[in-house]
């Protein structure tokens, strides 16, 4: 069994847990239009930092491992973009939503990792790939980029729905308190679907390693 593999996977299990437990002791922030970073203003901002941290470790770790389990120059690149998409989750955790840095945590962790699951999970999947679950991995894949265009479409409409109620989203904004009634909000569900998507995508492709 590879030690590194087991880690990676356990890694993301533990993270996704922190972010479930979020739910029941922050219970104030509706995960419909929530984001995921906005728990670090709650009590419990210790949670969140972890789930992001061990998020963050588990693509460091599969980094690690896939470095020299692929070949060809497309795989390497796609193990450089999930590296730098764990620096991203890592920066998530340091520098809370209030943080300065905290869009550019954003722009190394969400946007590098759909790409690099689709480079990974191609070479991972390969015609002579003796993996099991070749379907699982190609379906996770994709599934990365689809729910990183949810979340992206589900903003755009919630920030539209606010601008129509007067309300204007600039970078130096204060998280709202609350949402004004007629606005379609569901950004914060979108949010979460797009963690689960990219970390059981960590969870599968270290499983097919261990």
């Amino acid at each position: 069994m590879n030690t590194l593999a087991l880690l990676a996977a356990g890694s993301s299990i533990l993270s996704l847990l922190c972010l479930l437990l979020l739910h029941f002791v922050s219970p104030e922030y509706r995960p419909s239009w929530r984001m995921i970073s906005e728990y670090a203003l709650g009590k419990h901002k210790w949670l969140i930092t972890s789930f992001f941290l061990l998020w963050g470790i588990s693509s460091f770790l599969l980094s690690l491992l896939l470095w020299n389990a692929v070949t060809g120059t497309w795989a390497k690149l796609g193990v450089i973009l999930l590296l730098i998409s764990g620096i991203g989750e890592v920066m998530g955790g340091l520098f809370d939503v209030k943080h300065k840095h905290h869009g550019l945590a954003f722009l190394l962790g969400v946007p590098s990792l759909p790409i690099a699951s689709l480079l990974i999970g191609y070479t991972v999947a390969g015609p002579d790939s003796l993996s099991n679950y070749k379907h699982l991995v190609l379906i996770s894949s994709h599934a990365t980029w689809v729910s990183l265009v949810l979340m992206s479409l589900s903003m755009g409409v919630m920030f539209s729905g606010l601008k129509k109620a007067g309300i204007e989203i600039t970078k130096n904004s204060q998280p709202l308190e609350y949402m004004p009634e007629g606005v379609i909000a569901l950004a914060g569900y979108a949010n979460r679907f797009l963690v689960v998507c990219y970390e059981l995508w960590l969870i599968l492709i270290a499983t097919t390693l261990l």
